[in-house]
């Protein structure tokens, strides 16, 4: 099976489940088990065996999702990368980390996670120090961290050094519309120090998926069509950029819009719900854009003058 250091793409599991912070919230979507069964099958069936998920993710109700459909494979088949989310931690707990993780391990049906991730920096001096006993207790194999600015991954690195653990995987907010992590550096720090970079939002909720535009909005009571939807006149010359190119290679755009961040050297993370969004991700690793193309979409893409932070992204 595929290996994480050399998987071109991982399947995105934030819209499954229905709960706080749960795909009903966030994307308009009511998906549990049943309906999602034929999208992991499918998946393995590619050779597409990353998922990234999350207790913050409907509190637990993507994990467990995942968990039952995974439960028919063997452990070794699959890759699970799951997270610790400061600010929904139990503080009464000796230990607040480990004990969310758990909570997780318990919901996906196993006794260790691949890639186990800090998911914001609110609190890096305090957080931080638990990965080392995770990783020496075995239950975690790999330790990254997400939504961390290049100061904050360096800090991360040397509050860990005296325990001989680093981490291996960065996860940040990464697209043709949010590329500070070009900018500040950070990618190039991770392709120096061999961190893998995991790109999340590539398609920006599917506002870059070629799907919607002005004309074709995302669901207007659900929180990417709140956020997206007023966005769609400005972003039309890069979404017909992204039309354009897809035609040349006979791919969608939202393919395109992955190739391109592949080919920015990041392992793109793609939300899929759909057996096509699958079959989408399986073709995609095979595109590849040649450096005028990448400019152009770049140059597009800031002529929009589009920013997409996020609001729990924080300061860079």
């Amino acid at each position: 099976m595929t290996n994480t250091t050399h998987s071109k793409i991982a399947l995105g599991t934030w819209s499954w489940g229905s709960g706080m912070f749960g795909g009903n919230a966030v994307f308009g979507n009511t998906l549990d088990t049943a309906d999602l069964k034929a999208v992991v099958d499918t998946a393995l069936a590619n050779g597409l065996n990353v998922f990234d998920t999350a207790y913050a993710y409907a509190a637990g109700e993507s994990e467990r999702i995942l968990g039952e459909l995974i439960a028919p494979y063997k452990r070794q088949d699959v890759i699970i990368s799951t997270k610790f989310t400061p600010g929904m931690q139990d503080d009464q707990a000796a230990n607040p980390v480990e004990d969310m993780l758990d909570g997780s391990m318990k919901r996906l049906g196993t006794d260790y996670i691949d890639i186990y991730w800090i998911h914001n920096s609110a609190d890096v001096e305090r957080w931080t120090p638990y990965l080392a006993d995770l990783v020496k207790s075995g239950k975690v194999k790999r330790v990254g961290v997400s939504n961390h600015s290049l100061d904050q991954v360096k800090r991360v690195q040397e509050i860990l050094e005296p325990s001989g653990v680093k981490i291996s995987a960065v996860q940040n907010h990464f697209s043709l519309l949010y590329r500070s992590s070009i900018e500040d550096g950070l990618l190039d720090y991770c392709k120096e120090n061999d961190i893998q970079f995991f790109s999340y939002m590539v398609l920006e909720q599917g506002a870059l998926s070629g799907k919607y535009d002005e004309n074709h909005l995302l669901p207007a009571d659900s929180q990417r069509g709140q956020t997206y939807n007023p966005l769609f006149p400005a972003l039309r010359d890069l979404l017909a950029g992204l039309r354009e190119l897809a035609a040349k290679y006979d791919a969608s755009p939202a393919q395109i819009a992955t190739a391109w961040a592949i080919g920015r050297g990041t392992t793109p993370i793609l939300g899929v719900t759909k057996v096509e969004q699958v079959e989408d991700a399986a073709k995609v690793a095979s595109l590849a854009l040649t450096a005028t193309e990448v400019s152009q979409l770049e140059s597009l893409a800031a002529a929009s003058g589009v920013d997409t932070r996020g609001g729990w992204e924080g300061k860079a």
